[in-house]
């Protein structure tokens, strides 16, 4: 599949063989804003140095690092320098993670984090690229049963040495005492990122003023609202376009002003274009 030329790199998506699965190879100089994914990430640094900020505190990963994020985690991504980085990413749904720790400890289903964004793990970077390459179309790719096999041992490699869960009860409980004012906006706009609200709708919804929704939704959630809904919005065009929608019709369904409003918004977040994104969905 032909990636996108920018920014003195590339990034593309190749089609992935497993379902609940994305892959991402990129080799650029390219520097995202912060942003977050809604699922898991787990990839290896294969040259050059990667850094970022999150809630975690910044960090630095060079070539043979793995590297990892849990859904809705904030951060930033940069090269350590102008020769860029190159690395391979795996995104994994959650329920995908969360099944394998139920069937790994025979509990009840529960919530997981990766522990760490960047770890030197030998063992973990061999698996990761075992699974890679089953999970690719390409000829003389292994069979159904080879690739669950190394989907299996990759998870239960991270959860076992990467990971923390929480029991069902334990994650239900949290949830309530996280509820809140910013999680009712925040909710508001995940209900529908493509509606035109306003700081004063969402301020209403949070039963503050616009000042203080600016700066607690910033604080709580790591991006600003506009940010937010952005980056909601790129989500909910991808959703669509992975359904075979064309690219102008995806971007106003998400909410975009037009086709170029998206492909920029893209490019921003993903440094890869829709054109190509869809590329890689057919």
């Amino acid at each position: 599949m032909r990636g996108r030329d920018a920014s003195r790199g590339r990034v593309h998506m190749p089609r992935c063989t497993i379902a609940g699965v994305e892959a991402t190879v990129a080799q650029t100089a390219h520097a995202f804003p912060r942003h977050s994914h809604d699922r898991f990430g787990v990839g290896v640094i294969v040259s050059g140095g990667h850094k970022s900020a999150s809630g975690r505190g910044p960090v630095e990963a060079r070539a043979n690092d793995a590297i990892m994020v849990n859904p809705g985690e904030v951060h930033d991504g940069s090269p350590l320098d102008e020769r860029g980085r190159a690395w391979r990413m795996l995104y994994f749904e959650p329920s995908m993670l969360v099944s394998a720790a139920a069937e790994l400890s025979g509990a009840a289903a529960r919530e997981i984090e990766l522990t760490q964004p960047v770890v030197h793990d030998p063992l973990l970077k061999h698996l990761f690229e075992r699974l890679f390459a089953a999970a690719i179309e390409a000829p003389g790719a292994p069979d159904a049963l080879a690739r669950e096999q190394a989907l299996l041992e990759l998870l239960a490699h991270l959860l076992d040495a990467h990971a923390t869960t929480q029991a069902s009860d334990e994650t239900h409980a949290l949830s309530l005492r996280r509820a809140g004012p910013i999680a009712r906006a925040k909710a508001r706009i995940d209900d529908d990122p493509s509606a035109p609200l306003t700081l004063a709708d969402l301020a209403g919804e949070a039963g503050m003023s616009r000042f203080q929704l600016l700066r607690a939704f910033a604080h709580e959630i790591g991006l600003p609202p506009h940010a937010y809904r952005m980056q909601r919005r790129v989500v909910l065009a991808r959703q669509w376009i992975a359904r075979g929608v064309s690219l102008a019709d995806a971007a106003a369904a998400a909410g975009f002003a037009d086709q170029s409003h998206m492909t920029r918004a893209f490019v921003r977040l993903l440094g890869v274009t829709p054109a190509n994104y869809a590329a890689a969905m057919r």
